[in-house]
């Protein structure tokens, strides 16, 4: 991959939720190729949907 172009990268990105300081994600480390297929999977409620927001700037890290 050292050839290849990082188009977006996420390093130790964190989201707490403020009303009872619980993260919801932490720590995440990401980064994505041009011409890369990118899948997010996980549990229900393991943040995905967050990271998505936060990749979106709909929401911001903490």
């Amino acid at each position: 991959m050292a050839d290849e172009k990082i188009i977006f990268s996420m390093n130790g990105v964190s989201k707490i939720l403020p009303h009872n300081n619980k993260a919801i994600i932490k720590d995440i480390y990401l980064s994505f190729f041009y011409g890369a297929k990118i899948g997010i999977i996980g549990l229900n409620g393991s943040g995905k949907s967050t990271v998505l927001k936060i990749i979106a700037g709909v929401e911001t890290p903490t």
